[in-house]
């Protein structure tokens, strides 16, 4: 592996995505906005947009994206069990995201509809974890009431998305939330909010609301009978919204139903602390530090900064007075 790791990682984000933001994430790094269309970094990315053209990609120091730099070299980036388990892939997309608007009324497809439809070997699970949020934030998530394919119709044909919103679940957001999202619920997140997202590495949104979008562009290509098919239209009850809300113990941020996709653990540095070798996106929520390998590395952290690193840089020590959120793909 030629690439020196751990990195420390600046801000990549597409320009002139579909919905507005980005200041949230230019106020938590400390860097400039592009423009008022990239509400999202994509942090240590193998993924591209689904438009495709490398967008999306991370580039690294020496000019290689980091995708073609984890085909060289899997091993010393995702260790040899990963490798046996799910060959080069990563496995795992890390973002940032910030709202300047409510998000489009959307769902994620699973593997099966991913496989079946859009020659995909994964879908989309993601989760959140809140950064910063406006008084009153929130989200929509999964319908509380039966929905039909002929009401879910009516509600493409008139683009009405008021109709769309008054039959989802509204979740309130805050600093220090998280939020597990199942591929196939209906959702959408409310103006105002920062927050880290974890997600299996796809870039597959099926548009209810498709706003100045395309048919062809909010279905992924797809026609209107086969998307519907993959949305979960049955009552999500606010049992399980609050299942999908809870981590477990003091560190792990999300339930048991995220592992088979990703993990995260939000870490607290009074000193100092090692940690586990693995590639991993670390996610730095406050204070100043360290990050150190025995090979000698050292990165400085701070408030805003992202660092990737590689299973190959062995144990990590973080020392200072921090918080970090680290995520990872699947164990």
């Amino acid at each position: 592996m030629t690439t020196a790791t751990p990195l420390l990682l600046g801000p990549n984000q597409p320009l002139d995505r579909p919905y507005r933001g980005g200041a949230g994430i230019a106020r938590f790094r400390g860097t400039p906005q592009p423009s008022p269309f990239t509400p999202e970094d994509f942090v240590a990315s193998t993924t591209e947009v689904f438009a495709g053209g490398g967008v999306g990609l991370t580039v690294l120091p020496d000019g290689r994206t980091l995708r073609d730099a984890v085909a060289a070299d899997p091993v010393a980036f995702l260790g040899e069990e990963h490798v046996a388990r799910y060959g080069a892939r990563t496995m795992l997309l890390v973002k940032l995201l910030y709202t300047a608007e409510r998000l489009f009324v959307h769902y994620h497809p699973d593997d099966a509809f991913a496989a079946r439809h859009l020659n995909s070997a994964l879908g989309k699970t993601e989760a959140w974890a809140v950064i910063e949020a406006d008084t009153g934030a929130s989200a929509f998530l999964g319908f509380r009431r039966p929905v039909s394919t002929d009401e879910v119709r009516r509600w493409w044909d008139g683009q009405d998305a008021d109709a769309m919103l008054d039959a989802m679940n509204a979740v309130p957001l805050a600093a220090g939330d998280t939020l597990l999202v199942p591929a196939g619920l209906a959702h959408a997140i409310g103006p105002g909010v920062t927050l880290v997202e974890l997600q299996q590495p796809t870039d597959l949104s099926v548009l209810l609301e498709r706003r100045m979008l395309s048919e062809h562009d909010a279905l992924l290509g797809l026609d209107l009978r086969t998307a519907i098919d993959g949305l979960t239209r049955e009552v999500t009850p606010e049992e399980r919204i609050a299942d999908l809300r809870q981590g477990r113990g003091a560190e792990t941020l999300f339930p048991g139903d995220a592992d088979p996709f990703f993990s995260a653990e939000r870490i607290h540095v009074s000193g100092s602390r090692e940690l586990e070798p693995g590639f991993s996106v670390l996610v730095v929520l406050g204070g100043e530090g360290t990050l150190e390998t025995k090979g000698g590395a050292a990165v400085p952290l701070g408030r805003g900064a992202t660092v990737l690193t590689a299973f190959a840089d062995g144990p990590i020590g973080v020392s200072g007075d921090l918080d970090l959120i680290r995520c990872r793909p699947p164990r």
